[in-house]
């Protein structure tokens, strides 16, 4: 941001991500421009929700309020033990801790592959059979290990100790999902685009930035041409009554003309 009250050039602003789960028939994928990292941001925006929050191993999604069961991130986990496993000379890293704790998030994944079909019902109580034996033994395996604290396995066990709670919590509902990914790939095409464009020049146009991601990635979520959609959407707008919520609800994606859609 290159000009933002009371902030210099090089300080770091942020685009929040929100989106819906893969259990929906219309999804949303929402960018929200905040200049910190400050957990008051997230508990505004969900206020008043409800539910599961999918999210990385950020503290500040710990501070929710209760009604919000925040899910951890196995892919985060995956990847600190594969961090770890990489940084050991070839010859010790097949036998090591960090292999071993990278096994035990394998096996979890491919228990997912193998439910990927199963309807959420049939999911939970898979989950339950099959997965959480492996979840038992994998933090009573962690419990024993040692590791200093700084070293890439110090930070994948203390990662996995910390967040153990919320690592979890996607065995309570068949519709959760075991990683972050979802939200980690919606958030990519803004990091792409920030390669070229650099920067904001105001906050007025970081928070235009959000909305123009928002209406084409949900776009494209919903199965619609962004170009045909945004240029259907100017042009019902422009007669449309945006003080009426049905007129609203009229230029949502999946209330978008059939001309709006892929080819």
């Amino acid at each position: 941001m290159l000009h933002e009250r009371g902030k210099e050039s090089q300080s770091k602003s942020y685009m929040w991500l929100y989106r819906t789960s893969g259990d929906t028939d219309q999804p949303i994928v929402m960018y929200e421009y905040q200049p910190s990292r400050g957990a008051a941001h997230p508990r505004e925006f969900l206020e008043g929700f409800k539910g599961y929050l999918h999210t990385d191993g950020y503290a500040g999604y710990q501070n929710l309020p209760q009604d919000i069961t925040v899910v951890g991130c196995w892919a985060h986990l995956r990847r600190k033990f594969d961090e770890a496993m990489k940084s050991l000379p070839k010859g010790k890293a097949k036998n090591s801790s960090a292999a071993q704790g990278l096994a035990y998030c394998s096996l979890l994944f491919g228990l997912e592959d193998n439910f990927a079909e199963l309807t959420p019902e049939e999911r939970y109580q898979q989950r339950l059979e099959q997965a959480k034996p492996v979840l038992d033994a994998f933090l009573a395996w962690a419990n024993v290990r040692n590791a200093a604290p700084k070293s890439a396995l110090g930070k994948a066990l203390t990662y996995l100790r910390e967040q153990w709670p919320y690592l979890t919590n996607y065995l309570k509902d068949g519709r959760l999902e075991l990683s972050n990914n979802r939200a980690e790939r919606s958030i990519k095409p803004f990091v792409i685009d920030r390669k070229n464009f650099l920067f904001a020049n105001t906050p007025s146009g970081a928070k235009g930035s959000a909305v123009i991601f928002t209406l084409i990635q949900t776009a494209i979520e919903n199965h619609l041409d962004p170009y045909r959609y945004l240029t259907w959407l100017l042009k019902v707008a422009n007669c449309a009554d945006l003080k009426d919520p049905a007129a609203i609800q009229a230029l949502l994606p999946w209330n978008a003309t059939k001309e709006c859609k892929t080819k």
